[in-house]
């Protein structure tokens, strides 16, 4: 008998693509002598308590959705120490995380790839001792991943992030934020503060490829400070264009493996797509390789 695969559906992400691809899916994993089992997620949260109660009677698990229905997978692993691996078919409408790493868009070719891959360890991050797979960020932009209508996002995809980040722009506040990493602190009023191991945020936010190792431990942290005239706020739009941001004083650009924040505001933060309460004062750790994926 072949190994035992678990496949976690959300028939609800992105564009639907999961519902009609999940012959096929099932199909490149018979083919490859997998003793496929599927289960559908029926609420926000399903993914967790699914891969937290069953993760011990397979040999890998695969989620089919989007970057939050992976979060859920891995974090019902990370909760009760699981290192099963994870195969993950993007069908999101944006796939930060799967861009990141050089997934296939193609939901069939992303299965095959799985069948046939090799396992890698990749960081993820703990947010007040929730876990993330790729991102955990404040302000502009980055309520798009979580107020955008999910039928807005299956109709018209990542262009819905876009439209609901210049929405933004015109009601941006300034949040004051205190971040220590590595005994340095950054003190400011920053409109965008993104804790990352991933080359894009929302498709708006990106990094250079060369600038991102997703296994070596450490996060890339952008704060955006709140521009004072015309000229800061051109500086730091001809930064999100170009992906360069360590000599733009508008923002501060570093690395590191922990960062306490700290803020006396209520603010809404969003981890891999989803809010977050952020307010408070609390630390962001990089689990340096925690998650095995399957690629």
């Amino acid at each position: 008998m072949g190994k035992k695969l678990l496949l976690i559906i959300n028939p609800v992400a992105g564009k639907m693509k999961s519902k009609n691809a999940l012959f096929d899916i099932v199909k490149v994993f018979c083919d490859h002598e997998f003793d496929v089992h599927v289960k559908l997620t029926a609420r926000r949260g399903h993914g967790t308590e699914i891969a937290e109660n069953e993760h011990m009677n397979y040999d890998l698990i695969v989620c089919v959705g989007g970057d939050g229905t992976l979060n859920e997978v891995v974090r019902g692993l990370v909760r009760c120490g699981a290192e099963t691996p994870v195969g993950y078919i993007p069908a999101g409408s944006t796939n930060d995380f799967a861009g990141s790493i050089g997934l296939s868009l193609n939901i069939k070719q992303a299965a095959k790839n799985i069948a046939v891959g090799t396992p890698v360890r990749l960081d993820i991050g703990s947010f007040k001792d929730v876990c993330f797979t790729y991102i955990a960020s404040f302000g502009a932009f980055t309520s798009a991943s979580y107020s955008t209508p999910q039928t807005t996002k299956n109709a018209i995809g990542h262009i819905a992030y876009i439209l609901e980040g210049i929405k933004d722009l015109s009601t941006i506040k300034p949040a004051h934020i205190k971040a220590e990493a590595d005994g340095k602190l950054y003190e400011g009023d920053y409109i965008f503060g993104g804790i990352a191991n991933s080359t894009s945020v929302g498709g708006i936010v990106k990094l250079k490829k060369e600038l991102v190792d997703m296994s070596d431990g450490l996060f890339e942290v952008i704060l955006i400070k709140n521009p004072k005239n015309i000229n800061h706020l051109n500086d730091i739009i001809l930064s999100l264009m170009t992906s360069e941001y360590k000599n733009n004083k508008s923002i501060d650009y570093f690395n590191a493996s922990e960062i306490k924040i700290t803020t006396e505001e209520k603010l809404p933060w969003t981890v891999d797509g989803e809010y977050a309460d952020g307010s408070g004062s609390f630390t962001i750790k990089n689990l340096k390789q925690r998650l095995t994926i399957i690629k």
